[in-house]
């Protein structure tokens, strides 16, 4: 099956808000909409100054934990932080397991690492956890952390009614309409459609470049890179493709409009195209340098995937609309992520009419983040639908850098952690100036990082973002940076817990893929294990050591 009846089929049967062969006239319509857009600084009335919030205030922090859980934190943060006890997690676990019996060891986990990181077998146990970080205000957002070895089949049927689950649970459990649930699109469908439309976008989104690079624009941002149209027709003639009148056809003034130029946006719009384009279009092969076609041909069976999958996260939408439920869409890795993204952001056009109920995932520690936040934040603009983001460091940097050195393409991953650091606030600074011009976009600011979470607020006080308005949410995982997460909550602004439930022997394999995911995070956490252990220190020395959480 062509890629263009792939893409034909996303719309899920219903018209596009705009087609991006209105980009040119949506161009300038968006920069002079996005002036008028009442942004949160536009609110009639003195409007109060944004919270200030103290980190290192332990009695405020902890006031929500007894001193048994801060012991707990204080102990397994710093096993976490060990380098040998990470390398041979698995084997201890699997020898304790023995000696101990099931029973023993379900106890021991749910006394340590479970318990830490997990809040419960399953959506009625860890009602009074979810319940309790409200009442201090932290929200969740339900995550089910099984990994089973099932077959694709009952894996994909497993992940649907958790996800459904979770989403009916959000609903009817929370206080606002606030609510988020995660969702992985590898778990909704097979893995390898993904694989292989990801390698189609991206081959495209490389010629792309070579282009630019040829008319001496490489190097620029994404968004500052337009070609002109006429020495691109004038290339795409010498490769023989087509005839020059066919090809003067593609890039007409009614697509591109009277700009005579053509940015990636323009680019992409034409993979997609009703015309008879797509049959013509070819990219170079980077090794032998000859013209390949660019569109795979899909069997049935994975045109029936893609169907399956589509189907999946419509019902999924639906249902998280009914109930007033956002769907955060979990970034994966780069050779899975150009699909995740493209069938997410069919997913915004469709549902993220009104207000954001899609958030798709941007992983800063990639060299292309800003491109693709800057990108899709000006698609949302020409198209008219609301922009919704979840801004994360990411966490498959030894596996993203392990498959590049083995198969030989450069290293996607951002040269060092200050480099990461320096990316995730150009791209949170970007967006934060758009939510300043619109008051229907929003973000989530995912990070454990104490310095991002202060620019954030200062950047919010200097943009007249108040917490009120809920524009920007906070977001850390269960277990982790609680100092960060309660000290929000009790300002008053959005933020909530990325909270995993499952039984303890299948949330095993989930549990040991995040200790290796945030194993930087965890060496890196000696300034909570400090405040912790002041914490405590205090307690003791007050007389408080048997705190109860009101």
């Amino acid at each position: 099956m062509a890629l263009r009846h792939i893409v034909s089929a996303l719309r899920f049967g219903t018209p596009r808000l705009a087609p991006l062969s209105t980009a040119p006239v949506a161009r300038e319509q968006s920069a002079a909409g996005r002036e008028s857009a009442p942004g949160c600084g536009a609110a009639e009335g003195a409007r109060p100054p944004v919270p200030v919030v103290d980190f290192g205030n332990t009695q405020e922090a902890y006031r929500s934990r007894r001193s048994w859980e801060l012991a707990r934190s204080l102990l397994v943060l710093r096993l976490c932080a060990s380098p040998a006890l990470l390398a041979y997690h698995e084997q201890l676990l699997h020898l304790t397991r023995r000696l101990l019996g099931q029973r023993l060891f379900d106890k021991l986990m749910k006394m340590t690492f479970y318990g830490q990181f997990v809040a419960g077998e399953d959506q009625e146990s860890i009602r009074p956890l979810i319940q309790h970080n409200r009442a201090y205000g932290v929200g969740s957002i339900l995550d089910y952390g099984v990994e089973e070895d099932l077959s694709p089949e009952e894996a994909e049927r497993k992940e649907m009614e958790s996800c459904t689950s979770a989403v009916e649970r959000e609903g009817s459990g929370k206080a606002s309409d606030d609510g988020f649930s995660a969702i992985k699109l590898t778990a909704l469908g097979r893995p390898q459609f993904l694989l292989q439309f990801s390698d189609v976008l991206t081959k495209w989104r490389r010629f792309f470049h070579q282009m630019a690079a040829e008319q001496g624009k490489a190097g620029l941002a994404a968004m500052d890179m337009k070609l002109e149209v006429a020495v691109l027709q004038e290339s795409v003639a010498k490769m023989g493709i087509a005839s020059r009148t066919e090809i003067e056809s593609w890039f007409t003034a009614e697509t591109l409009g009277m700009s005579g130029t053509l940015d990636l946006l323009d680019w992409n719009s034409l993979i997609d195209s009703r015309t008879e384009l797509s049959k013509h279009l070819v990219v170079p092969n980077m090794q032998t340098g000859q013209l390949e076609p660019l569109l795979s041909q899909f069997t049935e069976e994975e045109e029936l995937q893609m169907t399956r999958m589509l189907q999946r996260m419509d019902v999924l939408a639906k249902k998280a609309t009914e109930v007033g439920v956002r769907l955060m869409v979990d970034a994966e890795q780069t050779y899975f992520q150009p699909a995740i993204s493209r069938l997410t952001l069919e997913m915004q056009r469709k549902f993220n009419t009104e207000k954001p109920l899609i958030f798709n995932t941007y992983q800063c520690y990639l060299k292309d983040a800003y491109d693709n936040v800057t990108l899709d934040v000006e698609l949302a603009r020409r198209e008219g639908w609301c922009f919704g983001a979840k801004l994360v460091r990411g966490a498959y940097m030894a596996q993203e850098r392990a498959r590049a050195a083995e198969i030989g393409y450069e290293d996607p991953i951002n040269p060092t952690y200050e480099a990461t650091n320096a990316m995730y606030h150009r791209c949170l600074n970007y967006v934060l100036e758009e939510l300043k011009h619109n008051a229907r976009a929003k973000v989530m600011v995912a990070s454990h990082n104490e310095d991002t979470v202060r620019f954030t607020l200062r950047r919010m006080e200097e943009l007249g973002l108040h917490p009120a308005d809920r524009q920007v949410y906070f977001g850390q995982l269960l277990g982790m940076c609680d100092q960060i997460s309660f000290p929000l909550g009790q300002a008053g602004f959005p933020v909530y817990k990325y909270v995993p439930y499952g039984p303890v022997m299948e949330v095993l394999p989930y549990l040991s893929r995040r200790a290796l995911e945030n194993s930087g995070v965890m060496k890196g956490a000696q300034r909570e294990r400090q405040l912790l252990w002041q914490e405590l220190k205090r307690r003791l020395c007050t007389g408080s050591l048997f705190h109860r959480p009101a």
